[in-house]
Formats: structure tokens, C-alpha cells, sequence
């Protein structure tokens, strides 16, 4: 069966004792539809009672990104727009976002695409445009109602940058978020100080429909997450009275996994994105959240050292993609074998082993990861990892601290690292932080 079109029918939010309820559809031609929902449970510290304009925008924009992971299963030639009107340079945003967050998903399915051909967006020129809206940020109240100021929400995936934004920012006032909690990020929020209650949650869920099709062979693969939640972001700060939205994307984002292309797993971390969303959302969302990453100015390696401060997160911080249903470090994966490798300088071995399971760089069935991280194939894993140069920092700084020629693992006997090392003191200079905020992250390295 061929689909020609995918359409954005409509959404819907509702609200009651629970929480927040939001429904998306979106539909195949005629054939097929979708119906993903998001709640958002009732905290104290959140007002549900919005005004329908600001939140018609917010959740509106939220189906727009929502839309690709559907969409990438036939890959249509039109997309239509039916609840709201798109102006040209919301229409380039859009498929911006689509074909730079998709750019892994068409490498790694043979797909050739450029931006003018892969798809067309069509919006209903007779329904209102999505207004941007101006809203007042409201001090939280606790609830013994004394007024405690939330300066910053802080999206928790239970790996080591969250937990380095949330401790450097926590004199600043946080609160956490998370996302379809599991183990890792709810554990690490718990560590941070943050109760179940204190913490703002996102439920978000999948049309079941989307997985079976997957099963009978439509098109699968990496989705802009970051850029998903970037949305939805908006919509909790709105609800918390939250001015900030302090992400924790690194400078290493911004490198290519495809070495000599666009392609890169981490588009939607990019700065790139970051900008090009901010620049998006003043113009047409709202006025009054500022998104951006806090630990942009900072490299992967210096994260680690700062990470590595923070021993109370050892034993429950987990970024394993393939073992977070178990909430567990696979030690299979190259994300894992990156994260260890990335934190070795700065924690003794038996520590770390404990951490991972094993000794990591004794593992010689993991010698293929070693090789992508280190810059010796065509690509790094499509996975969130650092630079190239980052790794082989990392390795050279942990076979000069920790190692002699008798107990050197099995990985490092071999390798030896030329080129240039990453400074552990330099600060990247692009980026969307205050004189505060950047004032923040010098202490912290110095």
C-alpha cells in the first residue's frame, strides 16, 4: 500500500483531578490513524488553569514534532497541517528539524534525500495561526505556601550531565524533570534531594499501532528526541512558572557521526537546534521561557571530572540505551564503553568496575566500539558520545595515571594518542548562557 500524505488532524488537551491530558491524531491517508497521548500529573507547584490561546500554541507545536515518529515509518511526500496555519518560515523550520533530526535514519536506511525533495508541509490557510503568546512567570508556592523560587527546570535522563546541572544549579533554585520515569531517573532525582512530589513528570505514550507496523517491516530508526522534548519542555515550564530551561547538551554534540557529513545522531543537542529553537519559539511560541543548554560552554571530559565529584550518584546514574528497561550498564554497547572510558581518568579502576561490572577496557569483544570512538572507521557509534579527540584525551590521561606495562587492560596496550588533547580549563565560547551562568561553570573547573 502506498501512503501519499500524512495528515496532523487535530489535538486535544483536557484537565482534571489526575493532571493534564493531552491527545494527538494523526492519520495515513484515510487508512490508517495514530492517537498518542501525554499526561502530566498534578504537583502542587503547577497551575493547570492556562489560558486556551497560549495553550492551544503549546500543545499544538508539541504534535508538529511529535508528528516524525510517525511520519518516518512510510515516509510520505506531503504532510498536512489541518488544526493550525503554517507561514513559510514556520514551514522551513519544520522540515529543517525533520530532515537534520532524521539525518541518521536516512543513513542508516539507504535513504537519498536533499531538503526541497524529502517531503512538502501543507497547512490549512483557512484555520488561525498558532499565536506567540506573552505570559507573566508566577513564583511556585510550596505548600506550607511559603513562596520558594524555581529559577530553573532541569530535565533529568539519569546520566552523569543532568546530575552536573542539577547540583551546580541547585543554590540557583531547580526543580527536576523527567520524562517516562524508570530506575536511573528517578533514583537520580531522589539522590538530588527531590521527592516523587517535588518532581515534574511527563508521561508520554506511544500509539501502539506505530510498534506493530514496525513489526511488519514499515521504516524504523532514530527520532530528534531532544527535540521532542524541547517542546514539551515549554508546556512544563509554562505550568511550573519556571523562567529557564537548563538542558545539559555539551559541546561535543555539535560534532558530525559521519565523518565528512551533516549526519549526526546528536542533531536536536546541537547548538545549531538549540539556536535555531530559540529563535522559533520567541517568534512564534511564547516569549517568556528562555531554553538553553547550561553545559554548553564544557566538553565531555570536562562533565566527567565534574561528574566524578559527585559520589552519592555512582551506584543508580545510568545512560545505557539498551539496558534501561533493566535500568542496568548493558557493558556491551559502545555507549557504555564510552562512558567509562570518559569518567577512567578520574575515578581509580576497582571503583569504576564496580560501576560497570567489569573492566571495560579488558574487554577485547568490545575492540570494534573502541575503534569508531577513537576515530579509526568511518563513523562513531550513533550514539551520544563524545568527540573523537575527547576519547583519546580520556584514554591517554587514564594509561598515564593508573597504568604501568605489567597491568595494563587489555585495550590500552596497544593504543598511543599523537594528536592534539583537549584542555580541561578552556571554556567554549558559543553559547546561550548568562554572565552568571558562565561565571557558575568557571568556579566549578577551575
Amino acid at each position: 500500500m502506498t501512503f501519499g500524505e500524512m495528515v496532523y488532524e487535530k489535538y486535544s488537551y483536557t484537565v482534571d483531578a489526575e493532571g493534564l491530558r493531552i491527545e494527538f491524531e494523526f492519520r495515513l491517508n484515510d487508512k490508517i490513524a495514530f492517537r498518542p497521548t501525554a499526561t502530566i500529573p498534578r504537583r502542587t507547584f503547577l497551575n493547570l488553569d492556562k489560558p486556551k490561546e497560549l495553550m492551544d500554541t503549546l500543545v499544538f507545536n508539541i504534535g508538529m514534532i511529535e508528528l516524525v515518529s510517525y511520519w518516518k515509518c512510510v515516509c510520505p511526500k506531503v504532510v498536512r497541517v489541518l488544526p493550525h496555519s503554517l507561514d513559510d518560515e514556520q514551514v522551513r523550520f519544520w522540515k529543517n528539524i525533520y530532515f537534520n533530526g532524521l539525518g541518521e535514519f536516512f543513513y542508516t536506511n539507504g535513504i537519498r534525500a536533499t531538503m526541497e525533495d524529502f517531503m512538502t508541509i501543507e497547512s490549512n490557510h483557512n484555520a488561525p495561526s498558532a499565536q506567540s503568546i506573552k505570559q507573566s512567570i508566577s513564583q511556585t508556592i510550596n505548600q506550607s505556601g511559603n513562596q520558594a523560587i524555581t529559577n530553573y527546570l532541569v530535565p533529568i535522563g539519569g546520566g552523569k550531565d543532568s546530575v552536573v546541572t542539577l547540583e551546580l544549579l541547585r543554590s540557583q533554585g531547580v526543580r527536576p524533570l523527567i520524562m517516562n520515569p524508570r530506575g536511573a531517573t528517578t533514583l537520580c532525582a531522589e539522590r538530588g534531594g527531590f521527592s516523587p512530589e517535588e518532581t515534574l513528570v511527563i508521561n508520554r505514550r506511544i500509539d501502539p499501532l506505530l510498534l506493530e507496523l514496525n513489526a511488519k517491516g514499515c521504516l524504523n530508526g532514530h527520532t530528534p528526541f531532544s527535540a521532542m522534548l524541547a517542546f514539551y519542555t515549554l508546556l512544563a515550564a509554562t505550568l511550573a512558572g519556571v523562567r529557564n530551561v537548563a538542558l545539559s547538551n555539551e559541546n561535543s554534540a555539535n560534532e558530525s557521526t559521519v565523518a565528512g557529513s551533516a549526519v549526526n545522531h546528536q542533531y536536536s543537542k546541537s547548538l545549531e537546534f538549540e539556536n535555531d529553537f530559540r529563535a522559533y519559539v520567541e517568534k512564534f511560541v511564547t516569549h517568556s521561557v528562555n531554553y538553553f543548554s547550561f553545559l554548553r560552554p564544557l566538553s565531555e571530559l570536562q562533565i566527567a571530572m565534574l561528574f566524578s565529584r559527585y559520589d552519592k550518584y555512582f551506584d543508580v546514574f545510568k545512560s545505557c540505551n539498551a539496558g534501561s528497561k533493566q535500568d542496568i550498564w548493558c557493558g556491551r554497547c559502545a555507549k557504555c564503553l564510552f562512558a567509562y572510558i570518559i569518567l577512567s581518568p578520574f575515578i581509580e579502576p576497582e571503583r569504576l568496575n564496580a560501576i560497570f561490572g567489569k573492566s571495560m577496557l579488558d574487554d577485547c569483544e568490545l575492540r570494534g566500539y573502541f575503534e569508531e570512538l577513537t576515530g579509526h572507521t568511518e563513523s562513531k557509534p550513533f550514539e551520544c558520545v563524545g568527540t573523537i579527540s575527547e576519547v583519546n584525551t580520556a584514554l591517554m590521561m587514564t594509561k598515564r595515571r593508573w597504568y604501568s606495562n605489567e597491568n595494563m587492560p587489555a585495550l590500552l596496550k596497544t593504543f598511543n594518542y599523537t594528536g592534539e588533547m583537549v584542555s580541561a580549563e578552556t571554556l567554549f565560547k558559543e553559547h546561550n548562557l548568562s554572565e552568571a551562568e558562565l561565571g557558575i561553570l568557571e568556579v566549578a573547573i577551575a
